[in-house]
């Protein structure tokens, strides 16, 4: 969603369980689930474990699937989730995608937009689990560093980008939460469309 300014931080959030959960994955987990890293080429130097997931294919529809890391980690994803929305944004919406995001050592996601109609309806809410100061985090031409223990809305209608030099592998839980109300978009004016039918719970 195009906010106000490229990155917006929603404050501290205890992601202690989320974090030992995603750490304490095996490395097979990581590989379960690669639609992301074939659809998209800025993602193929990533890997993922994905809670729920939708392609945007039937969109404004909005069929949203469990997918393998639903079982692994949603006991501990959806409470911080959850307190995220409560604390920033109205209730009663739908959570379209959630996943750990693992950009591997020497790995960089290129710069890009996140183009689907979806993105311009959604929020996109960044959970650092790790990072190291060799993350070069760019987001409309500037660099940001994401803190652990910290929580972040990030403007994906901005240009953004993401390096890791360090020496360890760099992990961010990711989930796009899409508020109550219509849900086409109309590019030509940046605003949804008023006759679109409300998003289901």
């Amino acid at each position: 969603m195009d906010i106000d300014g490229p990155l917006r931080e929603l404050g501290a959030i205890d992601t202690t369980a989320l974090r030992e959960s995603i750490l304490s994955q095996e490395e097979v987990a990581w590989h379960e689930d690669t639609y992301r890293q074939k659809s998209y080429d800025v993602h193929d130097q990533t890997q993922s474990i994905v809670l729920v997931f939708t392609d945007g294919s039937n969109w404004p529809e909005c069929d949203v699937k469990k997918e393998p890391g639903w079982d692994r980690l949603a006991d501990v994803a959806v409470p911080v989730m959850h307190e995220i929305i409560e604390k920033h944004y109205p209730a009663g919406g739908t959570i379209i995608r959630a996943m750990a995001a693992k950009l591997v050592v020497g790995g960089k996601i290129k710069p890009h937009h996140d183009r689907h109609p979806s993105f311009h309806c959604g929020h996109r809410i960044h959970v650092p689990i790790t990072t190291n100061p060799r993350v070069r985090f760019m987001i409309d031409g500037r660099p940001y560093q994401l803190q652990v223990g910290q929580a972040y809305e990030l403007n994906n209608q901005k240009q953004h980008s993401v390096m890791n030099k360090g020496t360890e592998d760099r992990i961010t839980f990711i989930f796009d939460y899409v508020p109550p109300g219509p849900l086409a978009y109309v590019p030509e004016k940046g605003k949804r469309r008023p006759e679109s039918r409300p998003d289901n719970n």
